[in-house]
C-alpha cells in the first residue's frame, strides 16, 4: 500500500476544495514521498463522479477529502438540497441524471452509491462513457445483475471494484499477512458476529424490502462475507443458515417484515469452515468486544445504545422515516461535517480466526495473536485517512494496471453467499456454491 504522508490537524473540518480536472497538481508538500535525493512526485490525482449523495457517500466523505489522490469533480442525486451543497463545497458540477454525469469530461471515475437494484444498469452507463466504476456494497442483487456488470465493465476495458467492504479494513489486511506467512499453519476456522442496532436507523421503504435488496442478508452480510472469505481463501463451498424477521413494523408498506438478523455455517474447499452471526434489533451492543470503538473508529459510548431505537420509537410511517434518513445525509437539514478523523481502524464486530498452530484476533487498536507461545499483540498505527486502502486498490488498479481484489468476479462470489443465505434460511437446505473465486495473488497485473 501507498503510505501518505498527509493527516489533517486535530479538529480540524473536512472542508471544500477547488474544482480541477483528473491532471491536477497538489500543492507543495502534500505530494506523495519520491526516491531519495530526488523533489518528491504529485500523485495522479482521479476525478470523481458521485452517483448518489445519500448514507453511503456521507460516510466515505471523509476519504475522499483527505486523500490528495482524489478530486470531487461532479455529483449527481434526486435531492436538490444535497446537489446545492456539493456545488457549494467543492465547487463541481451537479447533473439530472448518471448519464450526464458520466458524460463529464472531468470525471475519470463513478463512485456509485445509488440504491443496489440500480447498480446494474448505471455500471452499463459508466462504462459506455468509458469512466471506471468505484460500486457501494452490495455489488447488485441479483447474479445476472452481477454478470451484467462485469461483462459491461470488460466490453469498456474498465475497472469495476466492489467497496467499502470492512474487508478492506487495515486489521484484516494485517491478519490475512500473518496467515499467509504460514506461521501459524492453514486457517481452519473463523467466527464472526456483530450485534447493532442497524434496522432501528431511519430507513427508505425499499431498505426494508428483502426484494429490492433490504434487510440484512445484503447490507449487512456482504461486510463478513467479504471478510470471511478473503481469510479462508475465497472458494465457499456450501452454507446452511438462519434468518429472523422478528419486528413486523420494520417493513416497507404492505410487505413482510425485513430480515434483521441472521446466522450461517460455511464450508469452504479445503476443510475451513466459517460461522457468522448478525443481529441489527439494537439491544445488546457488541462494541463493547471491540474496546468500545465504534465500526467507523470511533471512541463509543455505550450507555446511549439504545437512543436509536428510542429516536425511532414506533415507525412513523415510510414517508416520514426516509425524510429522517435524508435530513441527517449530506445536504439535509441535521447533517453535521466530520470535524477530524476517527483515531482508530474502523471494524465490522468481532473476529477471531483459528489456524492449526494459534487463533488470530482482528481489533480496532491492534491484532493478537494466540500461539504455542503465548499471546502476542501487535500494534496498528492509527489511521492517517479512513478507508485509505480503498483508494490504494482503486489507484493501483486504475494507474498502475493492477488487477483489484474486489473486483466484479470476488464481488460477484460474496453476493452468492448472501443469496445462497436467503435461499437455506427460507427452504431449511443446505446451498451448494457455483461462482466462487480464490483469493487473487497480490499485485497481479
Amino acid at each position: 500500500m501507498m503510505t501518505i504522508p498527509l493527516k489533517p490537524a486535530p479538529g480540524a473540518a473536512l472542508g471544500p476544495v477547488v474544482r480541477a480536472g483528473p491532471s491536477a497538481k497538489m500543492a507543495p508538500g502534500s505530494a506523495i514521498e519520491g526516491t531519495p535525493g530526488s523533489a518528491p512526485s504529485p500523485p495522479r490525482v482521479l476525478g470523481l463522479g458521485v452517483a448518489g449523495l445519500g448514507r453511503a457517500f456521507t460516510l466515505m466523505l471523509p476519504t475522499f477529502v483527505a486523500d490528495p489522490r482524489i478530486k470531487l469533480a461532479a455529483a449527481t442525486d434526486p435531492r436538490a438540497e444535497a446537489c446545492a451543497r456539493f456545488r457549494h463545497d467543492f465547487h463541481g458540477a451537479t447533473y439530472g441524471s448518471v448519464e450526464a454525469l458520466c458524460a463529464d469530461p472531468y470525471v475519470e471515475v463513478v463512485y456509485l452509491a445509488t440504491p443496489h437494484q440500480h447498480h446494474a444498469e448505471h455500471v452499463r452507463i459508466a462504462a459506455a462513457h468509458g469512466k471506471h466504476v468505484l460500486a457501494e456494497k452490495p455489488m447488485a442483487i441479483t447474479l445476472d445483475q452481477c454478470r451484467a456488470m462485469i461483462d459491461a465493465a470488460r466490453a469498456a476495458n474498465v475497472h469495476l471494484i466492489v467497496g467499502h467492504s470492512h474487508s478492506f479494513d487495515a486489521p484484516i489486511a494485517r491478519a490475512r499477512t500473518i496467515i499467509a506467512s504460514g506461521a501459524l499453519g492453514a486457517v481452519r476456522m473463523v467466527n464472526a458476529q456483530y450485534y447493532t442496532d442497524f434496522l432501528y436507523r431511519p430507513r427508505r421503504p425499499e431498505e426494508l424490502d428483502t426484494a429490492q435488496g433490504g434487510g440484512v442478508l445484503f447490507s449487512q452480510a456482504a461486510h463478513q462475507i467479504d471478510i470471511v472469505r478473503l481469510l479462508a481463501g475465497g472458494m465457499a463451498a456450501t452454507v446452511r443458515a438462519h434468518s429472523g424477521a422478528w419486528h413486523p413494523a420494520r417493513a416497507a408498506p404492505g410487505g413482510a417484515p425485513a430480515e434483521g438478523a441472521y446466522s450461517a455455517l460455511i464450508g469452504f474447499e479445503g476443510g475451513a469452515f466459517a460461522s457468522v452471526s448478525y443481529n441489527g434489533y439494537g439491544y445488546y451492543d457488541s462494541d463493547e468486544l471491540c474496546e468500545s470503538v465504534s465500526e467507523m473508529g470511533l471512541p463509543k459510548d455505550l450507555s446511549r445504545y439504545q437512543s436509536g431505537r428510542e429516536r425511532l420509537g414506533n415507525p412513523h410511517g415510510s414517508a416520514a422515516e426516509a425524510q429522517a434518513k435524508a435530513a441527517r445525509n449530506y445536504g439535509g437539514a441535521d447533517y453535521t461535517p466530520v470535524a477530524g478523523l476517527a483515531p482508530h481502524h474502523q471494524h465490522f464486530g468481532h473476529l477471531l480466526v483459528s489456524c492449526e498452530r494459534g487463533d488470530i484476533k482482528p481489533g480496532p487498536r491492534s491484532v493478537t495473536v494466540y500461539g504455542d507461545h503465548g499471546r502476542s499483540v501487535e500494534a496498528l498505527p492509527a489511521p492517517l485517512i479512513p478507508r485509505v486502502e480503498v483508494i490504494d486498490e482503486l489507484c493501483a488498479a486504475v494507474i498502475d494496471g493492477i488487477t483489484p481484489l474486489h473486483n466484479g468476479a470476488w464481488s460477484m462470489a460474496t453476493l452468492e453467499v448472501c443469496l445462497a443465505m436467503l435461499e437455506s434460511a427460507r427452504s431449511g437446505r443446505e446451498i451448494t456454491l457455483q461462482h466462487q473465486v480464490p483469493v487473487p495473488a497480490a499485485g497481479a497485473a
